[in-house]
């Protein structure tokens, strides 16, 4: 599967996942539910994976820790806040 076909299916599960819940719940729930949806159709899903970094060839000591990550290809970032600010884009 393409990442283009893997977002599709991400995004759709997210918009399932909020219709149903709505706004004003914490991250953990979102995310729980998420990779449960995301199951159901069907990707492989792990959450909270330590992704090392490197850095000019050489391995950094810190890692990244990803909420979700989906058939070892795609990163999602979930974020629960009131409003949207520049910094959420990135």
């Amino acid at each position: 599967m393409q990442e283009n076909e893997i977002t599709y299916k991400i995004r759709g599960a997210i918009f399932k996942v909020y219709k149903y819940f709505g706004p004003g719940l914490f991250e953990s729930v979102y995310e729980e539910a998420l990779c449960h949806q995301l199951q159901w159709d069907g990707l492989k899903v792990e959450k909270q994976v330590d992704v090392p970094l490197y850095y000019n060839g050489v391995k950094l000591n810190s890692k990244l820790r990803v909420d979700i990550l989906v058939e070892d290809s795609v990163i999602v970032e979930l974020k629960s806040v009131k409003e949207i600010e520049p910094v959420h884009h990135k």
